[in-house]
């Protein structure tokens, strides 16, 4: 691979991050403002416990993190920051435009042919993000086509993630209908694959983000297969964690190497780094190249993500015991928040969920344990899909017991009341 000039890399030197003040509350708009609503939207937020803010880190926090999606490890793993720095070194700092353009590079194609040989896949293709992957996948696969009988009809999963719903939403505003069948009911998806005449798909994640609870694949399989519909899962939450070696919830099985199967998986999980990954049949994947938007109109995934990812790839397949361990982890955390008293889930991956009470218990328990020293999540509505709030922890492989046991006393002795 042709290098970039040595003389062309910047010289490096140490950043300064200047703390900045909090920001005074704006003044209220004039009741005839166009935008004036949003005040008001604000003031709801607020008395329901909703408000967000976003709580930068500093390179120095030094707090056990149980919130992030690093579920292997590896986003500080020596190999990862090697391949990035390296990356970047060779392509630059961004990819330069659309991959259609001059935004692809041999090291898109190399983790593109390794994505799918690892997963048992016929071909693989990159995107920006996790969430313009689902876009992709769902939106492209689901499209009217100018010889459809009828209307398309995806059947979805109630529980299934945003990046799924809003998927629909845009096949719906195409001309698609949509169903939604209860969550990890397979019969009642099979119902509603049976009302449909024309083009079917099956729509569900694989692991839940909210409390990391799994779906029978194959049972969902079976209802598509039974109407002649396809298979479309989205296993951000699976790869790296379940399977052989890590390789997810259909990866190296026969579902994994179907062609009415497609998988999206995201490389800011148990990768460690960013962007995201459909997986399919060769046929699959020239239809998105051709005619998915957030392929052909975004900028191609930066070269250090593409690098990181393709190292924590190797590594992974070098150390597949990362993925017993996490789920390991994950059961640890979940019998010792049961043991204490406190109503968790049961995790078939990496996912651990605590519920809270209300939002507000939830948001003052997750700031108290942050104070404590340990960072967990906090799921409020709308993310979460039932109502009720909780902390969300997910686990690590290389969390070790005293950081578990650390986390249970955090967690059980700052609960609020």
């Amino acid at each position: 691979m042709e290098r970039l000039d040595t003389a062309t890399r910047p010289t490096r030197r140490p950043w300064t991050l200047r703390a900045s003040s909090p920001r005074p509350a704006p003044a209220p708009l004039p009741a005839g403002h166009p935008l004036a609503w949003l005040d008001r939207a604000a003031e709801r937020r607020a008395s329901a416990g909703l408000t967000r803010r976003t709580v930068p880190r500093s390179s120095s926090d030094d707090l056990l993190d149980l919130a992030g999606n690093d579920y292997l490890g590896l986003m500080r793993h020596p190999a990862v920051l090697a391949a990035a720095a390296d990356a970047v070194h060779t392509w630059g700092a961004g990819a330069g435009g659309s991959r259609l353009v001059t935004g692809d590079t041999e090291l898109h194609a190399e983790l593109e042919r390794e994505l799918a040989e690892f997963h048992g896949a016929e071909a693989a293709l990159v995107f920006s993000s996790g969430y313009a992957a689902n876009l992709a996948m769902v939106a492209s696969l689901v499209a009217p086509a100018p010889d459809d009988v009828e209307p398309p009809l995806v059947v979805c999963d109630q529980y299934n993630h945003a990046s799924l719903i809003d998927a629909t939403r845009l096949a719906r505003a195409a001309g698609a209908r949509v169903a939604v069948f209860r969550h990890r009911d397979t019969d009642h998806a099979a119902e509603l694959l049976s009302e449909g005449r024309g083009r079917r798909l099956l729509l569900s994640d694989t692991v839940f983000s909210v409390d990391g609870d799994l779906t029978d694949v194959t049972a969902l399989a079976e209802a598509a297969r039974g109407h002649q519909a396809a298979l479309l899962l989205d296993d951000a939450h699976g790869l790296g964690v379940l399977g052989r070696g890590g390789r997810g919830a259909v990866g190296g099985t026969a579902l994994g190497a179907a062609d009415d199967v497609v998988v999206s998986v995201t490389l800011s999980k148990s990768l460690g780094a960013q962007g995201g990954a459909v997986l399919g049949s060769r046929r699959v994947i020239r239809h998105l190249v051709e005619t998915a938007r957030t392929f052909v109109f975004d900028t191609g995934l930066a070269p250090a993500s593409v690098g990181a990812a393709l190292a924590a790839l190797r590594v992974l397949r070098a150390e597949p015991w990362r993925a017993g361990t996490v789920r390991a982890r994950a059961r640890e955390l979940a019998e010792g928040l049961r043991e204490r008293g406190l109503e968790v889930s049961q995790p078939d991956a990496a996912v651990v969920s605590v519920l809270a009470r209300s939002p507000q218990e939830a948001l003052a328990w997750r700031t108290a344990c942050h104070e404590a020293g340990v960072r967990v999540g906090c799921f409020r509505p709308p993310s979460v899909p039932d109502g009720r709030s909780r902390l969300r922890l997910t686990a690590r492989a290389t969390l070790d017991k005293t950081g578990i046991r650390r986390v249970l006393d955090v967690i059980e002795t700052n609960r609020p009341g």
